[in-house]
């Protein structure tokens, strides 16, 4: 698998680098995964109690992003605020799976738009790029299509399928369940984010994936296209 972006997305300001994960075991929970969790929601927790995401510069400048694009602030939550939200919503960590739960964890720290995709399941390569409106488009949770207009930057794998629309919404056919054993990462930043976060993030991804689910990592730097 390669992994690509275009340099009109990364010209409306989008930082972008991957991370792959191959082998892990997403099923085992060890009490000091269990005792990790607990410790990291803990600390979320603490860090957000008085929280005002409308006053957060990097969270803003994901909506600066999607404005650029003509996609609508209303109901387009970027992925890191809509995890802080429920966080303190809940007061405690919406568990999906532990690969999933943990780069949650990380998201939330960083505020930078993380997901996670099953490389088993990707047709080709990954290219982040802007739509041309012939893609298919199955959001997670939908039992069917939905249409998509011309120019929103997605991620989209060689079938000319959407596997991440913006950083919002990730989709059904590839995402990561306890089965899934090789994972892609995405790691999204915008302008006021710096590069040093994306590679630390990227970073904390894999050491803390392979420290609790095995399996080896690596980071990717995306191949620009169209230059």
């Amino acid at each position: 698998m390669e992994f690509y972006v275009e340099q009109k997305v990364l010209d409306l300001g989008v930082k972008i680098i991957g991370v792959e994960i191959d082998g892990i075991d997403n099923k085992t929970i060890s009490d000091e995964y269990l005792q990790w969790r607990k410790d990291e929601v803990g600390v979320l927790l603490e860090k957000y109690k008085d929280f005002d995401v409308k006053q957060d510069e990097v969270l803003e400048a994901f909506y600066t992003l999607h404005e650029k694009v003509n996609v609508p602030r209303r109901k387009n939550i970027p992925a890191s605020e809509n995890l802080i939200k429920l966080l303190i919503k809940k007061q405690g960590l919406f568990e999906i799976n532990k690969a999933v739960d943990i780069y949650n964890i990380i998201s939330m720290e960083s505020k930078l738009a993380l997901g996670a995709h099953d490389i088993d399941k990707l047709s080709g390569n990954i290219t982040l790029r802007l739509t041309d409106g012939t893609e298919k488009f199955r959001p997670l949770g939908s039992e069917e299509d939905k249409p998509v207009k011309p120019g929103e930057y997605s991620y989209i794998d060689d079938n000319n399928e959407i596997l991440c629309w913006l950083e919002i919404r990730q989709v059904e056919k590839d995402k990561v369940t306890e089965d899934s054993k090789n994972i892609f990462y995405i790691v999204q930043g915008n302008e006021k984010t710096s590069d040093d976060l994306l590679y630390e993030t990227a970073d904390r991804i894999v050491d803390t994936t392979v420290r609790f689910c095995n399996g080896n990592g690596k980071i990717l730097i995306p191949q620009i296209i169209g230059e």
